[in-house]
C-alpha cells in the first residue's frame, strides 16, 4: 500500500491530540483508496479539518489543506470540500462536476467507512476507509479483490469495460502491493499449477494413446463378431444343410463299414465311449480392466443393434445392448473321476488363439469367459463347466463340470503308443450344430423353422431335448507318431477340436486338435504322453480301474 500525503499534518500531531484527549484507543485515520484513474493502488491520508479536492484533466485527484493558492495558470478544478465532523468527514460537492456516493449522486453527505465516492462523469472512484494508524502497510489478497468488486458495483461504466478494468488493475496491483511472502506462494502455487498440468496432459496423451489402441481391438473384435454373424444359422440355411451333411454323413458311414472290417471291436469302441464325449459350447467377450465395463452392442433408435459400413457391428463400453460374445463350439470327454473333462487349450482360452483379437489384454481390454458348457448324449440338460489347467506347451485343457453335476463315464488312458499304419476311431462333434442337425431327421428342422428358434444357444438346446446330441466317429489310419503329434488320416472338422482318438480297446491314444487340408486331410492330435503330463501337473488321480482296464 502505498501512502501518500498532501499538505498534511504528521501522523504524530494526530496520536498527540488523541493523548491529549486521554483516549486510550488506536488513533483513527481517514483515509482515500484510490480505485481507479491515475492514483489506483494509492492511499491519502486525511488529517486537516477541511481538505479541498481538486481534479486534473487527466482525472489525477488533488487533495490539500483550504484555503489553497491556486495559480491561474493550473488546470486542475476545484470540484468538492471536506469538513471534518466528529471522526470522520462531510463532503460538499461544489457543483463543478456531479458527485456519487455508493452509486447516489448527492449535493452533500456525511462519510462512512468504505463508502464508494465517484468523482466526475468519468471518475474516479475511491474509498472512503477509517482506519487505526497501526495498520499495516501492505494490502492483503482479499482487500484488493474488495476493491476490484466494488469498482465493477459502483462504477457507472458499461459492465465489460468494468470488468476488464477491475481484472487488470486487480493484477497489477496484486503484483505490487501484496507481501513478498505472498507473490512468493503465488509463484509457487502457479509453477505447482504448471506442473501438474503438464503431469495431466502426459497422463491424457497415453489414455488417448490406450483409447486408440482399445478402438483398434473393438474393431478387429467386431469383425470376428461378423464371421460368427456369417458362420450364424439362418431359416433358409437349414433346408439346404440338411441335404448336403446327410450326403457327407452316408459317405462317412460307408467309410465307417469299410473299416469295422478290420477290427471287430470298433463298434463295441464306439457304443461305450460315446457317453463320455461331450459337446462344447462357448461365448467369451472383453471388458475394461480398469471399470470392469463391457463391450456392448451399440442400438439405434428402434433398439436393434448398429451395422458398421465393413458389415461389422457397432461396439462400444458405453453401448446399451447385449455383452458382444463371440461364439464357438468344440468337443471334451471325461477322464479321472468323471468330473473332469479334457479338451483342447483353444477351446477353453479361445481368445489367446484368436488372431484378431489377441493382445487385447495387454492394453486396456481383457478378454473373459462369457459362458462355457457341456452337453453329454442323453442328458436334456447343459453342464456348467470351469477351467481347471492349460497346458503351457501343447493344446491341452483340464475342465471340471460344477459341483452337484452327475459325473460322466471316464475313458482309459494309454500308456502305449500306436504303430505306424495301426487303425485309430476318432470321436467329436464336427461342424458343430449343424451335423446334429443333419442327423435329426426333416421333420426337427421343419419344426425348428416354424418356431424361428435358430438362435446358437436355442438350436443346442432343443436339439439336447430332442436327443439328438451324439458324437460322430470316424476311423483312421496313423501314418506318424511324434513326441509332439499323432498324425492320422480319420474325417473330421472343426468343431472335432477336443474330442478323443482311441485305439482299438477304447484307450485314449490321443486329443484330436487341428486338420492338415494341405496334407490329403490329415489331422494331428496331441499325444496322450503329453496328457499325462497335464493330469500330473493339475494333481488330478486317475481310476487305476479305469485306466488299465
Amino acid at each position: 500500500m502505498r501512502i501518500t500525503v498532501h499538505d498534511q499534518p504528521k501522523v504524530e500531531a494526530v496520536e498527540t491530540r488523541q493523548k491529549q484527549s486521554g483516549s486510550n484507543t488506536q488513533p483513527t485515520i481517514a483515509v482515500l483508496e484510490h480505485l481507479s484513474g491515475p492514483s489506483i493502488g494509492l492511499e491519502t491520508l486525511l488529517f486537516s479539518d477541511q481538505l479541498d479536492i481538486s481534479l486534473s484533466p487527466d482525472r489525477l485527484l488533488t487533495v490539500s489543506r483550504t484555503p489553497q493558492r491556486r495559480s491561474a495558470k493550473t488546470t486542475e478544478k476545484l470540484i468538492t470540500r471536506l469538513v471534518r465532523t466528529g471522526a470522520t468527514y462531510r463532503l460538499e460537492a461544489l457543483n463543478v462536476c456531479p458527485i456519487w456516493i455508493n452509486g447516489r449522486r448527492v449535493q452533500s453527505a456525511e462519510l462512512f467507512d468504505d463508502d464508494i465516492i465517484e468523482f466526475g462523469e468519468k471518475g474516479p472512484l475511491s474509498r472512503f476507509r477509517l482506519i487505526d494508524s497501526s495498520a499495516h502497510s501492505r494490502r492483503y489478497f482479499t482487500e484488493i479483490c474488495d476493491d476490484c468488486w466494488d469498482y465493477i458495483r459502483s462504477s457507472r461504466k458499461p459492465l465489460p469495460s468494468r470488468v476488464a478494468k477491475a481484472v487488470s488493475d486487480g493484477m497489477r496491483r496484486i503484483t505490487s502491493e501484496t507481501t513478498v511472502l505472498f507473490r512468493t506462494g503465488i509463484v509457487l502455487t502457479l509453477m505447482l499449477l504448471g506442473f501438474v498440468t503438464y503431469q495431466q496432459y502426459k497422463i491424457n496423451v497415453m489414455q488417448q494413446m490406450e483409447l486408440t489402441a482399445s478402438q483398434g481391438q473393438i474393431e478387429n473384435f467386431a469383425r470376428t463378431l461378423a464371421r460368427t454373424r456369417q458362420e450364424a444359422l439362418t431359416p433358409s440355411d437349414l433346408a439346404q444343410l440338411k441335404d448336403a451333411l446327410t450326403h457327407n454323413l452316408n459317405a462317412s458311414i460307408d467309410r465307417l463299414d469299410v473299416l469295422e472290417k478290420r477290427s471287430t471291436a470298433t463298434e463295441t469302441v464306439i457304443g461305450s465311449s460315446g457317453s463320455s464325449v461331450v459337446f462344447l459350447q462357448g461365448a467369451y467377450g472383453y471388458r475394461e480392466s480398469s471399470s470392469g465395463r463391457i463391450m456392448r452392442h451399440v442400438l439405434g433408435p428402434d433398439g436393434k443393434p448398429l451395422i458398421g459400413p465393413t458389415g461389422a457391428p457397432l461396439l462400444s463400453l458405453d453401448g446399451k445392448g447385449l455383452p458382444a460374445e463371440r461364439t464357438y463350439t468344440g468337443t471334451g470327454f471325461a477322464i479321472a473321476d468323471g468330473s473332469v473333462l479334457v479338451t483342447n487349450r483353444h477351446l477353453a482360452v479361445p481368445w489367446k488363439s484368436d488372431d484378431t483379437t489377441s493382445g487385447s489384454s495387454e492394453n486396456r481390454l481383457e478378454p473373459f469367459m462369457i459362458k462355457l458348457i457341456a452337453y453329454s448324449p442323453g442328458s436334456a440338460e447343459a453342464r456348467p463347466v470351469e477351467l481347471v489347467r492349460t497346458s503351457a506347451e501343447a493344446d491341452l485343457a483340464l475342465l471340471r463340470l460344477s459341483s452337484g453335476e452327475k459325473p460322466l463315464v471316464p475313458l482309459p488312458i494309454a500308456t502305449n503308443s500306436v504303430a505306424q499304419g495301426g487303425a485309430v476311431i476318432v470321436m467329436g462333434y464336427p461342424t458343430g450344430l449343424r451335423s446334429m442337425l443333419a442327423r435329426s431327421g426333416s421333420s426337427f428342422v421343419e419344426e425348428l423353422q416354424r418356431s424361428k428358434e435358430t438362435g446358437f444357444w436355442d438350436v443346442a438346446r432343443r436339439l439336447a431335448k430332442n436327443g439328438f446330441i451324439r458324437p460322430l466317429a470316424s476311423l483312421g489310419i496313423v501314418a506318424q507318431e511324434t513326441s509332439e503329434f499323432l498324425v492320422y488320416d480319420a474325417a473330421t472338422t472343426r468343431g472335432g477340436s477336443g474330442g478323443p482318438v482311441l485305439n482299438s480297446r477304447g484307450e485314449v491314444v490321443a486329443v484330436n486338435t487341428a486338420i492338415l487340408p494341405e496334407y490329403g486331410g490329415s489331422n494331428l492330435g496331441v499325444p496322450a504322453h503329453r496328457l499325462h503330463e497335464l493330469i500330473a501337473e493339475a494333481g488330478i488321480q486317475l481310476n487305476a480301474r479305469v485306466e488299465n482296464q
